[in-house]
């Protein structure tokens, strides 16, 4: 470093995130979560990709795809064959699970399918085992159960950091991981774009948390109370963030009259997802302009 290059004593040196740059969060939301691949999809069609990339949940999942290198397009076939028939998902089970089945599910435990093992399993093979791996800076956000605080992973392994980011309590067993017991993120922030602003020029979310469906003059079953009770929950947190520190560009594909376990009915999905392509094109291209 030349003298006129060396910082002052004391001065602290800031980061500047290039111009044009921006960073991506794709929220959590189980099954609309499938959403996200019409957005990455869209990225791929502008010839352009982020700087960095933050996911919580299933957006956890589809993101650790992208920043391995899969196009939005590699994902998409890849769901296609996961969820286009349901054998499938079983003869992948049988497939590249060799241990006993006892590992994957237990009616013992009050989460019936360890998320670790299970997400090893549906998770392409071509996806890195670290965050070092990743062609794509990224970061994954989990829940510590005990604490109840937010953790939020940017290096060693990948496959404990995004189970326990995906992991729902009731469905899927809490991760145990660097001495803390972790359940699914979205429970301190379903859209985690907060945690990207310092990271780029602009930063760009993604929201599925959906809200809840039906007539109002129903009364919602057990299970829907349960679940819209959670939509409830996870939306109103996004709103609070919001309005503290909204992000440069906020997209939330209509997805909401789909169930938290609809992977079943991706097509459809990704169908009411394709309006937000033309939203999310259109805001790129106005944030992209507004560079000097």
């Amino acid at each position: 470093m030349s003298e006129q290059e060396k910082i002052p004593a004391g001065r602290e040196v800031v980061a500047v995130a290039p111009k044009g740059s921006f960073a991506l969060a794709l929220g959590g939301g189980a099954a609309r979560g499938l959403a996200h691949i019409v957005m990455l999809e869209t990225l791929d069609d502008l010839g352009i990709r982020p700087r960095v990339i933050a996911g919580t949940s299933i957006g956890s999942l589809i993101g650790c795809c992208y920043a391995s290198g899969m196009s939005g397009r590699d994902i998409k076939a890849y769901a296609l064959e996961l969820f286009e028939a349901r054998t499938e998902l079983v003869r992948r089970i049988f497939k590249r699970w060799p241990g006993s089945l006892s590992a994957l599910f237990s009616l013992s435990t009050p989460a019936m399918v360890n998320a670790e093992t299970l997400f090893e399993i549906l998770l392409p093979e071509s996806v890195g085992k670290t965050f070092d791996e990743m062609a794509i800076p990224f970061k994954v956000v989990a829940t510590d159960f005990y604490s109840q605080e937010q953790v939020i992973f940017e290096s060693g392994e990948i496959m404990p950091a995004v189970a326990a980011s995906s992991a729902l309590p009731a469905l899927l067993t809490p991760v145990r991981h660097q001495g803390r017991i972790l359940i699914d993120g979205g429970f301190v922030n379903p859209t985690p774009f907060d945690i990207l602003r310092s990271e780029a020029q602009f930063t760009v979310a993604v929201d599925v948390t959906g809200t809840p469906k039906g007539s109002p003059d129903k009364i919602p079953s057990t299970l829907d109370t349960w679940i819209g009770a959670a939509q409830i929950t996870l939306h109103s947190i996004v709103s609070e963030k919001l309005r503290n520190q909204a992000p440069d560009l906020f997209i939330r594909p209509d997805v909401s009259s789909f169930g938290v376990m609809d992977f079943y009915r991706l097509e459809e999905i990704l169908t009411a997802a394709e309006p937000a392509r033309d939203d999310l094109k259109r805001g790129i291209e106005e944030l992209l302009a507004s560079v000097d």
